[in-house]
């Protein structure tokens, strides 16, 4: 974890962080900014109590589209943890086919591992960048290795002016690898084109297993062997320096890298600083015993008591070792329209002992989403526009009616939360993306309420078309 970075920011920093991207929501956001807060007390905590101290797990309850999993996924950027988005009714429980609970520790920690190897690579692309520039001067003037004659059996040495010529190539060779070498790092020769190994694209093909708990494990572990067994084919392939660089960069930073300080720094951040945002958790939560049908209720409850051990904390099994899942947070939500947390079994609610209800949005709350937040989709639509050379501008009415027509729709049709102002937005620019570059290649366009009606208004009034629309 960041320790850094989390020391700078208290849970009312972390609070403001999250207001940049999300708006309203206060209770969640109070709830997960001191759930993060506490991963850095407890590493700091006293050794002797530091296991004892258990993440405070949380279940977001709201509908679709309010911002549950915008905060988990804003939540992990700040603390520069490993964190996987899983939805409950992906899995299985033991015995059916399909994927079981502990794939997710598992691609947790490939996660891990990705993200520690890109920031050592990051660290050693000074040094990598330099080996670069060496095999591409290789490339373009191989060196010259003086040859030192060796007196043969039987023979009289020869006099030394082989030895002279040598030496004068040798140094021949020195100087122009070195006017090279200046040129490259001028960036004087990035047109010029050269032959290296890349490798073939292809390979042999993959494989997945499903089935018992161990099995899927087993697969990645027997896939892996195999890949190695074969030799990875090359080939060769001419390009520009410029477009061979980056190429040349990752294979060098790949042997720089310690794979298996790598691999232990992963392990470690999964363990100590992982987070599982665990969605849909109210489609596994079983219901009354007698809505039991004898078949899904089977196989909901079933993947709720795999789950459990997981979540209390146990020793899961990847390809780079065993990873113990006790100190992770998990971060559950669900709209719970049909079912409650109450419904699920009795042991996994107790693993979920915050529970934090999500208010639905406001007309109000569409307004400040369409204008505050830093990556506002009103600002994503300027930025696209920007691209084709026009500025695109929105009046304070229209994006008044745009909430407002949100809020409506909501409430008419369906509660999608703030994923309607995405169809709505779509909708009113539809007729503007199509014309621009064609019609309009350059200027200013700006877009009021009365263009927002004209676009969308008779949609909005007409029930059935805005169901499909809208």
């Amino acid at each position: 974890m960041n320790k850094v970075l989390l020391e700078n920011l208290t849970p009312r920093q972390i609070v403001g962080e999250l207001d940049n991207f999300i708006i309203g929501q206060h209770n969640a956001k109070k709830s997960v900014a001191i759930a993060l807060r506490n991963r850095w007390r407890r590493l700091n905590a006293d050794e002797a109590i530091r296991d004892e101290i258990m993440p405070n797990n949380i279940i977001m309850i709201g509908p679709t589209g309010v911002g549950k999993t915008e905060i988990a996924r804003r939540l992990a950027k700040l603390a520069k943890a490993p964190f996987i988005k899983v939805e409950a009714t992906k899995f299985t429980e033991v015995g059916y086919v399909g994927r079981d609970v502990e794939s997710m520790i598992r691609d947790l920690a490939d996660i891990s591992i990705n993200m520690v190897k890109s920031e050592m690579q990051e660290r050693i692309k000074p040094k990598a960048a330099e080996m670069v520039d060496e095999r591409i001067l290789d490339l373009l003037i191989p060196p010259i290795k003086k040859t030192t004659p060796s007196a043969g059996f039987g023979k009289t040495q020869l006099p030394s002016t082989t030895d002279t010529s040598t030496a004068s190539d040798v140094e021949l060779n020195e100087r122009t690898r070195e006017k090279f070498r200046q040129k490259l790092k001028n960036g004087e020769l990035e047109d010029r084109e050269i032959e290296i190994n890349v490798k073939a694209s292809g390979g042999s093909p993959t494989m997945q297993i499903f089935g018992p708990q161990g099995m899927e494990e087993m697969g990645m572990n027997l896939q892996d062997m195999l890949g190695n067994l074969v030799p990875k084919k090359t080939k060769k392939r001419k390009m520009k320096i410029k477009d061979a660089r980056e190429i040349l960069l990752s294979e060098e930073a790949e042997k720089l890298i310690d794979h298996e300080s790598a691999v232990a720094e992963a392990l470690e951040r999964v363990q100590n600083s992982g987070i599982v945002f665990l969605d849909e958790i109210d489609k596994i939560a079983g219901g009354s015993k007698s809505d039991n049908k004898g078949g899904p209720d089977v196989s909901r409850q079933g993947v709720q008591r795999d789950l459990l051990p997981i979540v209390e904390g146990s020793t899961v099994s990847t390809k780079y070792g065993m990873v113990k899942t006790d100190h992770i947070l998990f971060v559950a939500s669900g709209a719970f329209h049909v079912n409650k947390p109450s419904d699920l079994i009795p042991e996994l609610q107790g693993r979920f002992p915050i529970r934090v209800e999500m208010n639905s949005l406001t007309e109000e709350d569409f307004y400040q989403i369409l204008t505050a937040p830093k990556n506002a989709l009103t600002k994503q639509y300027i930025a696209m526009f920007e691209s084709e050379g026009v500025k695109l501008n929105f009046t304070d009415e229209a994006l008044l009616e745009i909430a407002h027509v949100a809020a409506h729709v909501n409430k008419e049709v369906e509660n999608i939360g703030a994923r309607r102002l995405h169809t709505i937005l779509s909708t009113v620019l539809e007729e503007l993306l199509y014309v621009i570059p064609d019609d309009i290649k350059e200027g200013k366009i700006e877009i009021d309420k009365a263009y927002v009606s004209k676009q969308i208004g008779d949609i909005v009034q007409n029930k059935d078309l805005s169901q499909y629309i809208l």
